[in-house]
């Protein structure tokens, strides 16, 4: 594998207690993966296999991570950190797993890369409709011409207005909001109109 000067460069950056973490990671990678390919990804190191991404490090002020990009599905599969990647808020070269676990999980890791195919995104259910708040009902009654410019705007922009109304805890919150959507409404404008355009 060759190397990456930008990633030289970063570990050269690096306060002094990331660069043996870096150094570390990176060493394991080209022991355990020879095949993959350093690059950079959103500004940090990373290591590539037939271009899918095998895993990330990065330093920061006071810590270093070390997340493998499919993390969740190799060793034991307990994501031990969230976003710090999978060994937490890494301070020194002896909070790495041993050499021997470290390219364990680079191997399966790389595997995993060039022959599993990503996993699919869970699709959640979709929000049931918004419901209208009976005051709001009763004023876009009265207003055809805002009753029509809501039922026109995709189901998003319709509740980001109905949710606003019913989220007011006193009436002459609610009232005032009210008057202010049917207003807008009529004009032609979504809830958040005021920043549509900076």
């Amino acid at each position: 594998m060759s190397s990456d000067p930008r990633i030289d460069a970063y570990i050269a950056k690096a306060a002094p207690f990331a660069r043996p973490i870096l150094e570390k990671v990176r060493e394991r990678v080209h022991a355990a993966a020879p095949d993959a390919e350093e690059t950079m990804k959103w500004s940090a190191p990373g290591f590539t296999v037939d271009g899918k991404i095998l895993l990330m490090m990065a330093a920061f002020k006071a810590h270093a991570a070390l997340n493998f990009w499919r993390g969740q599905e190799i060793g034991d599969g307990n994501p031990k950190a969230g976003a710090m990647g999978q060994f937490g808020k890494l301070t020194s070269a002896d909070d790495l797993p041993a050499d021997a676990e470290l390219d364990a999980l680079i191997r399966e890791a790389a595997v995993l890369a060039k022959t599993a195919p990503a996993p699919r995104k869970v699709k959640h259910e979709p929000k049931p409709p918004a419901t209208l708040h009976p005051e709001f009902a009763a004023a876009l009654k009265a207003n055809p011409n805002a009753q029509a410019m809501l039922d026109g705007f995709p189901p998003s922009a319709q509740r980001e207005y109905v949710d606003w109304v019913a989220e007011a805890k006193q009436d002459s919150t609610r009232a005032k909001r009210i008057a202010d959507a049917v207003q807008w409404l009529s004009e032609g404008k979504r809830r958040h109109w005021k920043y549509e355009n900076c």
